[in-house]
């Protein structure tokens, strides 16, 4: 049985949780819609429950793609710092 525990064989759970064609507006649009149906009073509670849960995942992809870039980001800053090659 061959072990997998490489990082290149291994997804991160921001990879499981953000499809191919995810987009981080699109997602803070669906959370903004989710939140205006709650607040209008006309979902019954079964229909709250399963909208507050979609919202949470969607949340969780936003956290974790801003995650991701504030990385790709603070790297990025290190760099400028670091002396030009010769």
């Amino acid at each position: 049985m061959s072990n997998n525990s490489s990082p290149s064989n291994q997804s991160s759970p921001s990879d499981r949780l953000q499809p191919e064609n995810w987009r981080y507006e699109s997602a803070v649009a669906e959370i903004e819609t989710i939140i205006g149906k709650i607040e209008s009073g006309d979902l019954d509670l079964e229909e709250v429950f399963g909208q507050f849960a979609q919202a949470v995942e969607s949340l969780q992809q936003c956290e974790s793609f801003l995650a991701q870039r504030q990385s790709q980001i603070d790297v990025l800053i290190e760099t400028l710092g670091d002396p030009p090659n010769p």
